[in-house]
């Protein structure tokens, strides 16, 4: 005798008369419409344009950026002219010095003259 809840191979074979019973069901598919063409032009059409407002946005913020970066390098390169300038102006001063200047001239030998500047007329000469 064989296993009646046991084994599945040990299951008596199902006799040809029997066939198991298909069951047919019918489904409602819902197929969606799909967008028409002008639809969807009219979409593409509005993310072309959002997206070139939102470039011409983040350029002109790009362009305020490279001002503002031009602005404070001018205005480091001023102040450093500056500050070589006044040292600049000191150097004039100290080199435009009538006592330094004097002295230089006897040390490299030149001879100071107490007489006034002689003016040489130079027409009196060319018409000789």
């Amino acid at each position: 005798m064989a296993y009646i809840n046991g084994n599945l191979a040990m299951q008596p074979k199902r006799k040809p008369d029997q066939r198991t019973v298909v069951r047919e069901t019918k489904r409602m598919v819902v197929k969606r419409k799909s967008i028409p063409v002008q639809e969807k032009l009219l979409y593409m059409f509005t993310v072309v344009f959002c997206v070139i407002v939102l470039g011409v946005i983040v350029n002109q913020y790009a362009k305020n950026y490279d001002m503002r970066v031009q602005i404070k390098q001018m205005k480091t390169q001023y102040a450093t002219m500056n500050i070589d300038m006044k040292e600049l102006q000191k150097q004039v001063e100290m080199l435009n010095d009538p006592e330094r200047i004097r002295k230089m001239a006897e040390t490299q030998g030149m001879a100071s003259t107490e007489q006034p500047d002689i003016m040489v007329n130079t027409q009196s000469a060319k018409s000789e």
